[in-house]
């Protein structure tokens, strides 16, 4: 109708053909061939054929089916991204993402979803891998029936997981065993982020600022190390923790559901072995600058820096109590005993004790306090 009444305006000359192409949104040229088309075939002739040609890449009625079986029997609820990784990794799918979203939501397996809010402005990466690190942990339903925390350290620059790993409730020795794993695999990096968690500060007053000058455990540790421990003041300040976390929820489960895994040790393998790998290979990216801020780590001490540190007096029976628990400090060496001597009590990620006077071990002790490594002999 709109070509009609242009079409009309143009052979009574009260428009130019270029005011007629103008008006219809298209070169004279097209104007000239709509014009003969319509002389020709009337309405019929403006009509483009190419709506009645069915495309040669459309995909056989068969594969739809196919793929909405698949998805419907072993993959219901997960979201369609999740869904594509897997339906090109394990089932040599070759379609792409796009196509089978849209088969999905026509077949009503997937709904479509609420357009995104307004837009904010994310905060800039940092521009080398090793300079700022984020420690995060959340508690969910990861397996029916139990509630665990998983802990995750990633790197800002690229979204790499460093290390992830369940366990029962984040404190001290999680954060230690995250930070640790970082370091050996990767070596030392300048900055921590983390919450204002009662094991990460200590925060005089509920929602103000860190006490600095009363480190925890575990800000001593990093001191001792000589990485800056930053603390983050809103939930907004952690978002890129947040969204990932936001991911690990809506497909960990799933996973360990489709896995059969039930106890935490078999999460945790397959977290290592199977989860993380594939996590980074989609999620991560490149730094802004080529390089690396991380420094390896030279020495064997890791262990004895990543621990809780305790001062204790040596009892005149050359024991040091710890906890209810008696530690015989072994006899021979330089001196023979250490009474009324201030020594340091290491108590480990894996329970394990050991104690020090200055730089020097004096024993090692497992969990109940039996002594493992006499230091004095093992040096003899």
């Amino acid at each position: 109708m709109r070509f009609e009444e242009v079409y009309t305006d143009w052979q009574d000359r009260r428009l130019t053909q270029a005011e007629a192409a103008r008006l219809l949104g298209v070169c004279e040229r097209t104007l000239r061939r709509q014009i003969d088309r319509y002389e020709a075939d009337g309405l019929q002739g403006m009509i483009d054929k190419r709506l009645d040609q069915i495309s040669h890449r459309r995909a056989p009625v068969d594969e739809v089916v196919k793929l909405v079986e698949l998805y419907r029997r072993d993959y219901p609820g997960w979201n369609v991204r999740h869904f594509h990784g897997w339906y090109r990794r394990e089932h040599g799918g070759q379609r792409s993402y796009t196509w089978v979203k849209n088969q999905l939501q026509q077949a009503g397996e997937v709904k479509r979803a609420k357009a995104r809010g307004k837009h904010r402005k994310k905060r800039e990466r940092a521009p080398l891998a090793g300079m700022l690190i984020h420690q995060d942990a959340s508690r969910h339903e990861w397996v029916s029936g139990h509630d665990w925390d998983l802990v995750v350290t990633m790197d800002d620059a690229t979204g790499e997981h460093l290390s992830m790993f369940f366990c029962d409730e984040e404190g001290t020795a999680s954060s230690f065993h995250g930070v640790g794993q970082t370091i050996a695999q990767h070596g030392l990096f300048c900055a921590l982020y983390t919450d204002r968690g009662s094991h990460y500060f200590h925060t005089p007053e509920a929602g103000g600022k860190v006490d600095r000058n009363n480190p925890t455990q575990f800000g001593r540790a990093l001191a001792q190390l000589g990485i800056e421990h930053i603390a983050a003041y809103s939930p907004e300040a952690r978002g890129r923790s947040e969204r990932a976390f936001g991911t690990h929820q809506e497909r960990l489960p799933r996973e360990l559901a489709k896995a059969g895994i039930t106890s935490m040790q078999q999460a945790n393998v397959y977290l290592e072995q199977v989860y993380l790998p594939r996590h980074n290979a989609e999620f991560a990216v490149s730094a802004a600058e080529s390089g690396s801020a991380f420094v390896p780590y030279i020495g064997n001490g890791l262990a004895d820096i990543l621990c809780e540190h305790h001062e204790r007096t040596v009892n005149n029976d050359n024991c040091v109590s710890f906890e209810g628990l008696p530690l015989q400090i072994p006899a021979g060496g330089s001196r023979p005993h250490y009474v009324k001597r201030r020594v340091r009590v290491h108590r480990c990620v894996d329970g394990s004790l050991a104690v020090f006077y200055g730089p020097r071990c004096l024993g090692r002790y497992d969990a109940a306090g039996t002594l493992q490594v006499d230091p004095v002999q093992q040096a003899a």
